[in-house]
């Protein structure tokens, strides 16, 4: 009998497709994958280590997982990612329970190292690589009419405060030949979404040709007209008047760009290494607003960076009430090891971080009930994604523009529908509207 595994996944869209990726190899080599732990011979939790919080969760949830090994004492649990890759030594020598750490370079030796853990032997395989993007391997997609698609692997931008380069590596790309195939397969298969991953995709530079992102984009939006494509992450230093024409140009690009800020004071912004300025940075934005009208705009933001001051802060809602974000991640910042920014003072206390915070949020949230209240009467394709949590009635779906719109579900609807709604109210995060006719 194969033995059953089950993958709990958390962090970044990167992740996921990671997921997806071991899924495939654990398949083909004899395991089944199943969607309940208590019926686990293998309990895998793949990482996050961007935020401290992240790291927390992990650690809170190898202490509820006790009760399984309790019950089985084969039970074989393994940490992937990026908090394998960070802190692999504590995670196997201080943690009891965890058999085996992965890190995302390695993950075509986990069959082998779940298989000896269930003879007694821990493993660690945490080596990065120069070279790994396993594009030969299609990974399990098996729900949903929404792909995630790794164009790229690492990062080479080492922003002061991110771990990705400590535990992502350098960035290397898969060959356009690959991606381009994969794509043909995927519109084949009845996917109507596909999101291009990479930590910076404006970096991607295919192997064989040496052509750039904006140019892969284009092939891909050409090779499945009935797909439509989004992608994440650009970094404003280097997005393209190129790549935003090519968004212009295609109509199965998704008009929605995120662009991650950090901060709006460009003292703050050279502290944490991100080699650009909020004026280049407002540039660009500039020309995606002439070119793309309707595009919508989201960010990251980190409140309390070491040595922000008040004055820094003010330019940070400056920068979002200038730019109008659409939405927005924001959070406090957190040191991490292997960041140069670990060994500057954190100096804004917690309280004054979640102050500002405070403020940050409550002004987008601002911002977007101002952009979504521009919603009404307007009429969008969406394509739909599931139930509404809050009523069965309704279902939900996003339009292009990445927001999320509920309405009554007629009978017979599915996911992966396409419907085009009129929007008749929202909050600052929803949109809500009833299906037109044409």
């Amino acid at each position: 009998m194969n033995k059953k595994v089950y993958i709990e996944t958390y962090g970044c869209q990167m992740n996921m497709s990671d997921t997806e990726i071991v899924s495939s190899l654990l398949i083909d080599n004899g395991f089944d994958i199943i969607d309940k732990a208590a019926s686990a011979d293998v309990i895998l939790l793949n990482t996050c280590s961007v935020r401290d919080n992240a790291e927390r969760k992990i650690f809170e949830k190898l202490t509820h997982l006790k009760q399984y090994k309790k019950k089985n004492s084969k039970l074989v649990v393994g940490i992937l990612g990026c908090m394998a890759e960070r802190l692999q030594d504590k995670l196997t020598n201080e943690h009891d329970i965890v058999n085996i750490a992965i890190g995302p370079d390695e993950y075509r030796k986990i069959p082998e190292l779940i298989q000896n853990a269930f003879y007694g032997q821990k493993g660690i395989a945490v080596e990065l690589g120069t070279i790994e993007t396993y594009d030969d391997i299609i990974p399990l997609r098996t729900e949903g009419n929404c792909a995630w698609l790794s164009i790229m692997r690492g990062c080479n931008n080492f922003c002061s405060f991110c771990v990705v380069p400590a535990t992502r590596g350098r960035e290397r790309s898969r060959p356009m030949s690959s991606i381009l195939k994969e794509v043909e397969q995927l519109q084949k298969d009845g996917f109507k979404e596909v999101t291009l991953l990479g930590q910076n995709v404006n970096s991607y530079r295919c192997p064989e040709t040496k052509s750039r992102f904006p140019e892969l984009l284009s092939n891909v939006a050409k090779t499945a007209p009935k797909i439509r494509f989004r992608f994440t992450s650009s970094h404003p230093k280097d997005i393209s008047d190129r790549l935003i024409e090519v968004i212009a140009e295609n109509p199965n690009v998704c008009n929605h760009i995120h662009l991650a800020m950090q901060s709006g004071s460009n003292r703050i912004l050279k502290l944490m290494k991100r080699r650009y300025t909020f004026e280049h940075y407002l540039s660009r934005i500039e020309f995606i607003k002439k070119l793309i009208p309707d595009c919508s705009l989201t960010t990251d933001i980190i409140a309390g960076f070491p040595s922000e001051t008040i004055e820094d802060h003010q330019d940070t809602l400056r920068a979002m009430e200038t730019v109008e974000y659409d939405g927005a991640y924001m959070f406090k910042y957190s040191a991490r090891e292997n960041t140069t920014a670990y060994d500057m003072e954190d100096d804004v206390p917690d309280e004054e971080k979640t102050r500002r915070l405070n403020e940050i949020i409550d002004l987008q949230h601002k911002i977007s009930r101002k952009l979504n209240k521009n919603e009404i009467n307007r009429i969008h394709e969406v394509l739909v994604e599931g139930p509404s949590k809050k009523n069965k009635e309704e279902w939900f779906g996003r339009t292009d523009t990445n927001k999320v719109v509920v309405f009554p579900a007629p009978e017979g609807i599915k996911q992966g529908d396409k419907f085009k709604i009129k929007i008749s109210r929202y909050t600052s995060a929803t949109l809500f509207g009833e299906i037109v006719e044409e």
